[in-house]
């Protein structure tokens, strides 16, 4: 039961979140400030997740072939190499590394 009230809540709260940016004026929208962090904040969040899925583990900051793989695909972007060929780099470095026992 708690389950089911967890998503009932959480779809709830969704809504609400989406009802509420629906309601922002739209001259609030168009202030300098609003675009430059609505620009930036979806670059932030991704950094962040990417951080939090490469070097946790639980409650522990880790370094393992997760990291190796992020390093290549860095350097495939400062390479600008296309998008399939830097997830195929970090893809590849990864296991690369996980067959090595890292």
């Amino acid at each position: 039961m708690n389950v089911w009230l967890a998503i009932v809540l959480t779809a709830a709260g969704c809504y609400a979140v989406k009802l509420a940016g629906l309601l922002v004026p739209a001259g609030a929208l168009e202030r300098p400030l609003v675009r430059r962090l609505a620009g930036l904040l979806p670059v932030a969040l991704l950094a962040a997740l990417t951080a939090q899925q490469t070097f946790g583990a639980g409650q522990q900051v880790v370094l393992d072939a997760r990291a190796a793989g992020l390093a290549a695909a860095g350097i495939a972007l400062l390479l600008r190499a296309p998008f399939l060929l830097v997830v195929g780099a970090a893809v590849a470095v990864t296991a690369g590394v996980r067959a090595l026992g890292g």
